[in-house]
């Protein structure tokens, strides 16, 4: 693979990364979806559980946001390594989940360990761990 072709990899990755948080945030379910292979493997930990197809983490999010006020996913670091056509990431979150009437809320802060596969309709997460590092109450 070529340094270029490299490079529009790792910025297609970090493209699919953002359309995960944004499609949480705008509560955009097919834009979610989209992230992920069908057979999807993931684990979110004790707090989020674990899932193994995109249909059930979308589920889980669904329901677990519709109660939700506003929410905002903060992505950084993006540590992408691109073999072909799989790849790695590495991406820190530090997320907001706010109550409905905007006073209580999480602030989740952690990262994911990614495994990405290119498919016909472009590089897709086929495995996810979320590692929290700390979680805040806020507003309380």
């Amino acid at each position: 693979m070529s340094d270029g072709d490299e490079r529009v990899a790792r910025q297609d990755i970090a493209e699919v990364l953002v359309r995960y948080a944004t499609g949480i945030d705008r509560r955009d379910w097919t834009l979610f979806r989209s992230c992920f292979t069908d057979d999807l493997r993931a684990d979110y930990g004790d707090s989020g559980g674990t899932f193994d197809s995109s249909d059930a983490i979308t589920d889980f999010m669904t329901t677990s946001h519709a109660e939700m006020g506003h929410t905002m996913h903060k992505l950084s670091n993006l540590a992408i390594t691109v073999d072909g056509d799989t790849a790695t990431a590495r991406t820190y979150v530090d997320a907001v989940l706010m109550a409905r009437d905007g006073r209580p809320g999480l602030n989740p802060i952690g990262f994911y360990d990614d495994e990405l596969v290119r498919t016909d309709d472009g590089w897709r997460i086929a495995a996810r761990r979320f590692t929290m590092v700390h979680l805040r109450t806020l507003g309380l």
